[in-house]
């Protein structure tokens, strides 16, 4: 149902709908996620965090995932959200999180990590690290919610990539391009394989968004006056990206406006990579 009447007068209220006043009556008209079950990983602060805030408000059922329960904690009490701590990257705890639901209508894999370095300061346990982060813990998700989705014959799948791919080689960040470019990957081979099992799956590729995650990579590097005027150089529309800008295209391609998109690499970086 798109929308809907109800008296004047009438107490309660969804946080996904808005009310308009026509003769008496109040129009109620929804959300463009309303009703729908979202998960989604790395929720605590950033992009995941921007995106479970935004698709709340546009109706759906958000299970916030995090490692950082701390930090999860800021999203409690928020309606329609509702937080876990997990370790995406534990596949005991990635199977316990899919046994909670019947059914999911969208994942969204977040969680993520980023090296700073070229192949030669890249040790092996770097290189592990960063492709169980990046890249398993997306398999092992997507793995566990995907059987819900085909028994539905219903499903979108969103991962987090980046312009620093296949996309653009980008200095001092090797193992995470090459994580990135795996989910890409990843992203295209889930598509066509479940493509006629009514799944779509698709990945978000930025460039350098202001997030917790970069400042704090920022204040990481020996000069971090000179780190953060690197950042800027890069930026040819002459400013770092918002998560909630990021939290705007995650929303398009959770409803159904993007029903017809799959199997793509949806950028938003600025022009970063031309």
């Amino acid at each position: 149902m798109h929308a809907g009447f109800v008296k004047l007068g009438y107490k309660h209220c969804l946080s996904s709908c808005s009310f308009v006043t026509l003769k008496g009556f109040l129009l109620k008209t929804m959300g463009r996620l309303d009703g729908k079950v979202i998960v989604l990983s790395a929720a605590a602060q950033g992009i995941g965090k921007a995106s479970a805030i935004a698709f709340a408000k546009e109706g759906a059922q958000v299970t916030a995932t995090d490692i950082n329960g701390e930090k999860l904690k800021e999203l409690d009490g928020i309606p329609g959200i509702k937080t876990k701590v997990v370790d995406v990257t534990k596949k005991d705890q990635v199977e316990a999180l899919a046994k909670d639901f019947d059914y999911v209508d969208v994942l969204f894999n977040v969680a993520g990590f980023v090296h700073h370095g070229s192949v030669l300061e890249c040790e092996e346990s770097d290189w592990d690290f960063t492709m169980n982060v990046n890249v398993r813990s997306m398999y092992l998700m997507i793995k566990a919610f995907l059987p819900k989705m085909l028994a539905r014959k219903s499903g979108n799948i969103i991962n987090m990539a980046s312009v620093a791919s296949s996309i653009k080689g980008v200095v001092n960040r090797c193992v995470y391009s090459t994580s990135k470019a795996a989910i890409i990957g990843l992203t295209k081979s889930v598509a066509a394989d479940f493509l006629e099992q009514g799944i779509r799956c698709n990945c978000i590729c930025p460039g350098t968004v202001d997030t917790p995650s970069l400042r704090q990579r920022i204040q990481d590097r020996p000069d971090p006056e000179q780190a953060f005027k690197d950042f800027m150089a890069r930026q040819k529309s002459g400013r770092l990206c918002t998560a909630e800008e990021v939290a705007h295209l995650c929303v398009y391609l959770a409803s159904d406006e993007s029903a017809y998109v799959t199997g793509t690499e949806a950028i938003i970086d600025g022009g970063w990579r031309l």
